[in-house]
């Protein structure tokens, strides 16, 4: 018996601007994740991959289709309802860290959960126990500019785990770091994913970081072009 998807796009589109301005970059697309798979999403510049990423994280919604979340239908959500989905089941991860420059590495963990309103006391504990499962005990107190950019990510990931969320999303997290530390925060996501079993969704331009995936789908032209699980051919 398969397992129920966690997540469900069927028959996507996106369409930006109007009339001869108008550019389509999703044109129909299915996609079915289940629960605790780590999917990496590649394609060109263009290819719609990004767009996807930004639906799936309710930063966007789509101009037409379905798109089911735990059996929810998103695209009939209200704003407010957009974001606390966001808040409560998805967690972020940015090329670009996005981090508070002058802020310690625990005041950035613990943002997500003051959004929430969560007690002071509860706030520290849960960003101190984040940042020791990226390995940063010990570092609670540095700022950014402190940080390596390796370090920098791990924040970020830190921060993105701190609410425990069911789909942890990131865009080209690899992007901004040396080959080597590419691989280190490739390593905990792949940690992350399969001790937590948090659902990761990866776009990337590098196969070799796709290569920790379980699956690989791929866009081209606003469409799924192949969609392959390790192993296959």
């Amino acid at each position: 018996m398969s397992t129920p998807a966690l997540i469900s796009l069927s028959s996507i589109t996106k369409t930006y601007g109007q009339g001869a301005a108008a550019f389509q970059a999703l044109k129909g697309v299915d996609l079915d994740i289940p629960p605790g798979q780590f999917v990496a999403i590649m394609g060109p510049s263009g290819s719609g991959k990004s767009t996807a990423l930004n639906i799936l994280g309710c930063l966007d919604g789509p101009s037409s289709g379905a798109y089911r979340f735990r059996d929810i239908a998103v695209e009939h959500l209200s704003r407010n309802q957009r974001a606390l989905l966001r808040r409560h089941y998805l967690g972020f991860v940015f090329q670009g860290f996005n981090l508070l420059s002058r802020t310690s590495a625990q005041e950035n963990v613990e943002l997500p959960l003051l959004y929430r309103g969560t007690e002071a006391s509860r706030r520290h504990a849960a960003a101190r126990e984040a940042l020791k499962q990226v390995g940063l005990a010990g570092w609670e107190h540095h700022t950014s500019a402190e940080l390596s950019g390796g370090q920098q990510q791990r924040v970020a990931i830190a921060r993105a785990i701190v609410t425990r969320p069911l789909v942890l999303l990131a865009d080209e997290p690899t992007g901004n770091l040396d080959s080597q530390r590419g691989h280190e925060i490739m390593d905990l996501l792949v940690a992350l994913n399969r001790e937590q079993d948090i659902t990761v969704i990866m776009v990337t331009h590098e196969p070799d970081m796709a290569g920790y995936a379980d699956r690989v789908v791929r866009f081209v032209d606003g469409l799924v072009a192949s969609d392959v699980m390790k192993g296959e051919k």
